[in-house]
């Protein structure tokens, strides 16, 4: 996208508006380097000795550490300190974050510290056009930021995220898919300068550049006969080719790779395991303290489906508990926040509690694969906070656990960057949580309403429309952690038995006298067994597993009652019947703002509930409908089921 093109893009959260209550005041900026001067383009000022708003680098980094800041206000002057450039960029956005209330009487100081030393976005596009999933898998936000018909783009458009990351306090990205495909795989090599120029824009605003790497690269790339991890050529190959990696780039993020999973090469090919793939990049990686990333999502995607002793569940912590502390201290294990794939509701990764000694991150999933495709509006926010204070084991929630958080991107060169003007708001949310787990996801969500739509707006229309979102989405879809039941490829609508025969390991085996996969040590596959005390006693009772996540661990009677008091068939019943209907309501909501946002802004809005709308009548019917000829059992209050 040009810079004449980006004239036209929606702002996101950072419209000109956003910083009015900086705009007509008197600012000082005091300090050197590119992310100082980054602040003080941004406020347009250098030095005010009358200033209103006083922004200081001490060059102590101390407590506050290279990110840190404090903000306090004092005699009419707010004052933001830190030790270092870029915790002075976190403060600013700080200050724009609580406009004019960041002015307003006195503060006391407030120390602002990231819980997440690396807080990333991983960016799943292609260099050249796929033709099964597009120029972004797994985009649902147009094309890529980053390349357009197997070339460059302008990066005007690059410049620009890396400002509204950068404002949510995201310090890290993955510009290219972990399904590395032949153009992609050079960008290691001869196309490396394509990635020290993205490098190049996204630094001013403190954001490192990692690269999605090939396991194969050595042979793909290098011509050798191997790619075995305990090849001497082969080390030397990966030291080599990341040392030209670091004359281009010198402050280059690190790899990630994605090995021995759905199809793409890793060690298993040579004998070797997990953690003797990610050491020979980790070596190559620690003499510039770079880091490689190395993804837990591993299991068997030509599982006989007849075959019920295999467990997709199971797979990441069957291949990766046995290495815990094996890995290099600058390997870090990318585990999905779930055993599945980021389901709408499904169990934490036992993973995440199961590798004390290794360095876990934990991975969400911002585009929304499995939550409607920005389709729909679905605020993430609360299935995260969910996530992150889940108590996985006794002392420590999975935010305590995790040494990162990583996310799946969901932007793309739509002009409302993330296709659903809404769907904005998980962006935002995440950098915010990866920088604070315990914010409170309505709070965050009142934030990103006032700096991308305005403090003016009917925020309680607004409120009701996205607070409950996730949970609406829930009822009209996979019913009690089930699961899957999606058209198989694209992922979108209902497709109740879509992977029921197939070899990916996404089964809900329903039949004529219930539904729900059995996970127990007693009767199942063992999964329970996978996690650490209570839960896995827990999970194994059929009386005390939690409703939400009942058919992901048992298979029951559709006549079994859940702690609600209601039956599960009757359950699905009225969840599709009430999430359907609570979308129309959704619609109505919107109206009411009507005149009070961008014409252009409403209109998409209003285009994708009513996409919604329509959708959630056609899981309704057919969830429905399905079960009710499973079962045999009719809907106790008479309502349409086909």
């Amino acid at each position: 996208m040009s810079t004449d093109e980006l004239a036209g893009v929606h702002p996101a959260w950072l419209p000109p508006a956003a910083f009015r209550a900086i705009a007509a005041r008197r600012v000082a900026v005091h300090g050197t380097g590119t992310l100082v001067d980054t602040v003080r383009a941004e406020v347009g000022a250098t030095v005010d000795e009358d200033a209103e708003l006083v922004l200081r680098v001490t060059g102590e980094v101390g407590a506050l550490g290279e990110e840190g800041f404090e903000l306090y206000r004092r005699d009419g002057v707010t004052v933001v300190l830190a030790g270092a450039p870029a915790g002075l960029l976190y403060g600013f956005f700080h200050v724009v974050r609580l406009g004019e209330a960041a002015f307003t009487g006195e503060r006391p100081v407030e120390r602002h510290l990231p819980a997440m030393r690396r807080r990333m976005l991983d960016h799943w596009d292609n260099v050249a056009v796929n033709p099964v999933m597009g120029q972004v898998e797994r985009g649902y936000s147009g094309g890529s930021i980053f390349w357009r018909d197997g070339a460059q783009c302008d990066l005007a458009r690059v410049r620009a995220y890396g400002r509204l990351l950068a404002a949510t306090g995201v310090n890290a990205i993955t510009i290219n898919n972990v399904n590395v495909q032949a153009a992609a795989a050079r960008l290691l090599t001869d196309r490396l300068g394509e990635v020290a120029a993205v490098a190049g824009v996204l630094r001013p605003y403190g954001i490192r550049v990692h690269l999605s790497v090939n396991f194969a690269a050595p042979v793909m790339l290098g011509g050798l006969p191997t790619a075995d991890p305990l090849d001497e050529g082969v080390r030397a190959w990966w030291a080599e080719t990341t040392r030209r990696v670091y004359e281009a780039i010198p402050d280059f993020g690190g790899y990630v790779v994605k090995a021995d999973s759905e199809g793409q090469p890793g060690p298993f090919g040579y004998g070797r395991d997990h953690a003797d793939g990610a050491n020979v990049l980790a070596d190559a990686l620690a003499p510039f303290g770079g880091v490689v990333h190395w993804r837990a999502f591993v299991y068997n995607h030509r599982q006989d489906w007849r075959d019920r002793s295999t467990d997709r569940a199971r797979a990441a912590y069957d291949h990766f508990a046995p290495l815990d502390g094996k890995f290099r201290d600058n390997a870090i294990l990318q585990v999905k926040y779930g055993p599945i794939d980021f389901q709408t509701r499904e169990p934490i990764s036992p993973v995440i509690a199961a590798m004390p000694a290794t360095n876990v991150a934990v991975e969400l999933q911002v585009t929304q694969e499995y939550t409607g495709q920005q389709r729909h509006a679905c605020y993430l926010g609360p299935m995260w906070s969910e996530v992150l204070g889940f108590p996985l084991t006794p002392d420590r929630d999975v935010a305590g656990l995790a040494k990162e958080l990583i996310a799946v991107s969901n932007v793309g060169d739509d002009r409302f960057w993330t296709g659903h003007p809404l769907a904005q708001a998980n962006l935002y949310a995440f950098g915010r949580f990866a920088w604070d787990p315990s914010l409170d996801p309505l709070s965050i969500l009142d934030e990103w309403i006032d700096l991308a739509l305005g403090p003016d707006v009917d925020r309680a229309a607004l409120h009701a429309i996205l607070d409950d979102s996730w949970r609406t989405y829930e009822s009209y879809t996979a019913p009690l952690g089930v699961g899957f039941m999606v058209r198989p490829g694209h992922h979108y609508g209902p497709d109740v038995d879509g992977y029921e025969y197939t070899p990916w390991g996404t089964y809900h085996f329903a039949d004529r006298d219930g539904v729900g996969v059995d996970r127990t040590r007693a009767t199942g596959t063992g999964f329970t067994g996978q996690y650490p005390r209570p839960w896995s006693d827990v999970y194994e009772s059929l009386e005390r597993c939690p409703d939400e996540l009942l058919l992901f661990f048992h298979h029951v009677p559709y006549g079994h009652v859940l702690h609600s008091g209601s039956t599960v068939i009757q359950h699905i019943y009225d969840t599709h019947f009430a999430g359907a209907e609570r979308t129309v309501e959704m619609r109505r909501l919107w109206e009411r703002l009507a005149g009070q946002v961008d014409a252009d802004l409403d209109a998409r809005v209003r285009e994708r509930l009513d996409e919604q709308v329509r959708s959630a009548a056609e899981w309704r019917d057919q969830i429905n409908t399905y079960f009710y000829r499973k079962s045999g059992v009719p809907d106790e209050k008479g309502r349409t089921i086909y």
